[in-house]
């Protein structure tokens, strides 16, 4: 996955658990932790939000992007050229 999630950072930095956050944010703990473990597939710009919120941050504090090897690799050898 190209973009990564560092919620476990910003909450270390921030001296804030999971249950903590996730009550001040109203998301389930199971859900916060799949954000926290770098598992979710997306997130809604409304959490994204409320965790900024919470954490006095912005969305780059906790969003970075990072070419995933398998993308860029694949690009040289996805198509054979003609001649």
């Amino acid at each position: 996955m190209a973009i990564i999630i560092n919620l476990d950072v910003m909450m270390a930095m921030r001296k804030k658990g999971l249950t903590e956050l996730a009550g001040e944010i109203d998301i389930t703990l199971a859900n916060l932790s799949i954000l926290k473990n770098n598992k979710a597939k997306a997130i809604r710009l409304s959490t994204l939000n409320e965790i900024c919120r919470a954490l006095e941050c912005q969305p780059g504090d906790i969003l970075e992007y990072v070419e995933d090897e398998n993308e860029s690799a694949g690009e040289d050898d996805a198509a054979p050229q003609q001649t």
